[in-house]
């Protein structure tokens, strides 16, 4: 028999973990394992079957218990961006609700492309028992459930109705998640009967196996049409996506920059591209950027993108260029690539920058131009200092972030998400080392901030467990999903979290007012069916789940408090508290289209419309 021929009998589930376990990555030189192990959390839908199966593989592949699905997804999501798309975390859930709660961690992946398993129990297949436990019936179509669901968050789906089918499905799912291109969770249903069903599989599917991410050349023709423009370019600048990174084409994208003297602005996924003190580093764009920034990418002539989606917050609603601005878009996806009747360039970042670089020799911005944008990033700065600055003001965002980065170490790994907290830091945090700001603001979501804090130091201290991962939350994160700070304590995996109390959803309540309207249901106190607002003791909760945990008055304290985290060896919870009105990051911003009431009774709510929609004069139509 030859080797080709040899078989080896397994459960569906028993395949799977085995697969898994023999699947390598080479990262710069050195071989490790693609999947870093997984999140779960068992019920009957998961634990007689893939528990088993995982059980013999607890030392390749460790289960981390979560605390809840969503948590766990968000957990994985914030491993995989650590790890720049390069490896990944599975995530197991029972059947029905269970499994439905990895919707919003699925969606959150699926818009930041990010790759993330799904391994998740489905209704039996011979339908012997149905209706079963936690079941959805159909009556017209009784192939239909919750795990369908997952079809419009996942990049890859597939449920496995025989135990041969994951020969090809396997591969496909991983071929999908490292796939620059369209990188995305993956989801396998799995019904409670297959998972125990045998099957004879070639022992040779089971070898292991080295994965390499693929770097596409950019095509001859798109390269040439791209930097014939950018030649003729007077004012061109760069904006800095989160493909740069996951591109591993820092250093490329830095040393363009330099020979052709282009200044560079970031997108929030591209935040940490470069250090705050680069010289050509003008600063964050969009509605949550920076003067500097916006004020150059409003005179661009000519916009070179790279590694952007250009979501609304990085282009203001397409209001942050002139409309005759040329856009060239250098990325891996080709969706992305021609968005807005950009001149596309498909390919991989680090390949086509070394392309346009060797086809743009001679070419300099002119000097004037630079030395525009770096005197707009002067003025910036001084801004930035003085609104972290703190004194005899309230406390604010900005203050408790100018803090941390004046005390961290250039390595440590901050993490935001949502609410208030994405623009404040994008706004005013200052880079100090490459790739080490994590704000989520692909699918803006709450609750990230914890679990992803979590995921990030999982996967930080198998690189570099001497440093920090430190993360922002406001009060409203804090209350929607906070267990994880009992799991990084379990786990022994030390997070510092700084708690900033605003009372309620105060960035909406901003936007909200700003929009005319009255302060409703977004504060504690100016919820109509809360009779007497009280706030929550952040400091005995996070205690309750064994962490360190003070509460502090002021910025000055936080920097003492923050110190006194940094030397403890376990999860430190710093609470503080925020004026929900003051202390806003004033400046810097683009318009943001939202929508607004086109007639009202309210004579604010009616004059701030007609003042919204005076901006969108300068909305670019482009398709």
């Amino acid at each position: 028999m030859s080797q080709s021929d040899k078989t080896v009998r397994l459960t569906t589930a028993q395949a799977i973990i085995k697969y898994l376990a023999a699947q390598y990555i080479e990262i710069d030189g050195r071989k490790v394992r693609l999947c870093g192990g997984g999140f779960g959390i068992f019920g009957h839908g998961n634990v007689t079957c893939l528990g088993e199966a995982l059980y013999d593989h607890k030392e390749e592949l460790p289960l981390y218990r979560g605390q809840n699905e969503q948590s766990m997804g968000f957990a994985a999501a914030a491993y995989a961006k650590y790890h720049l798309r390069q490896r990944f975390m599975f995530c197991t859930a029972s059947a029905g609700p269970g499994t439905a709660n990895l919707l919003t961690s699925a969606a959150l992946a699926h818009a930041n492309r990010l790759p993330m398993l799904m391994l998740c129990g489905d209704a039996f297949l011979t339908r012997l028992p149905d209706p079963v436990l936690q079941q959805l019936e159909h009556f017209g179509n009784p192939t239909l459930g919750v795990n369908d669901a997952f079809k419009a968050v996942s990049r890859y789906w597939d449920r496995i109705s025989h135990p041969a089918q994951i020969i090809q499905s396997l591969p496909a799912a991983i071929s999908t998640m490292l796939d620059p291109a369209d990188c995305g969770p993956a989801f396998l249903g799995l019904p409670q009967d297959v998972q125990g069903w045998v099957f004879d599989y070639p022992i040779s599917f089971f070898d292991e196996k080295t994965h390499r991410i693929r770097r596409q050349l950019p095509d001859t023709e798109e390269l040439a049409d791209a930097t014939s423009l950018l030649r003729t370019a007077k004012r061109p600048v760069i904006i800095a996506g989160g493909g740069v990174q996951y591109s591993k084409a820092v250093a490329e994208l830095t040393s363009f920059a330099e020979t052709h003297q282009i200044p560079v602005i970031e997108t929030i996924a591209g935040r940490a591209n470069m250090l705050a003190d680069h010289p050509l580093n003008i600063g964050p764009v969009g509605v949550t950027g920076s003067n500097s920034a916006n004020t150059i990418a409003e005179q661009a002539d000519v916009i070179l993108s790279i590694g952007c989606r250009l979501q609304d917050f990085t282009t203001g609603s397409w209001t942050a260029f002139s409309k005759d601005a040329r856009i060239i878009s250098l990325n891996a996806a080709r969706h992305d690539a021609g968005k807005h009747q950009s001149v596309p360039v498909v390919g991989d970042a680090k390949l086509g920058l070394e392309a346009m670089d060797a086809a743009m020799v001679g070419y300099k911005a002119p000097a004037g131009w630079t030395k525009s944008a770096q005197q707009e990033r002067e003025k910036w700065d001084k801004y930035v200092s003085d609104n972290v600055a703190h004194g005899n003001r309230p406390n604010s965002y900005a203050q408790a972030i100018g803090v941390v980065n004046a005390l961290c170490d250039p390595q440590d790994r901050i993490v935001a998400a949502a609410g208030g907290l994405p623009a404040e830091v994008t706004a005013n945090w200052r880079t100090l080392g490459i790739g080490t700001v994590d704000v989520e603001f692909g699918f803006s979501c709450m609750g990230y901030e914890i679990a992803g804090g979590w995921g990030a130091r999982i996967a930080q201290s198998e690189s570099e467990p001497q440093q920090d991962t430190i993360v922002f939350c406001g009060d409203g994160s804090y209350l929607l999903m906070n267990s994880d700070i009992y799991s990084s304590v379990l786990t022994q995996k030390k997070m510092i979290l700084l708690v900033l109390d605003n009372g309620g959803f105060a960035v909406i309540n901003k936007l909200q007012n700003n929009t005319g309207n009255e302060s409703f249901n977004n504060l504690i106190a100016d919820t109509p069916t809360v009779p007497e607002a009280f706030g929550v003791d952040f400091e005995a909760h996070a205690r309750s789940m064994g962490a360190n945990a003070e509460t502090v008055s002021n910025p000055a304290e936080l920097g003492d408090a923050f110190n006194r985290a940094k030397a403890a060896e376990k999860t430190s919870v710093i609470v503080m508290q925020v004026d929900p009105y003051e202390g806003w990051t004033a400046e810097g911003h683009t318009w943001w289209e939202v929508g607004t009431p086109h007639v009202s009774d309210n004579p604010k709510v009616q004059a701030a419309h007609e003042e919204w929609e005076s901006a969108r004069v300068k909305q670019r139509k482009g398709v």
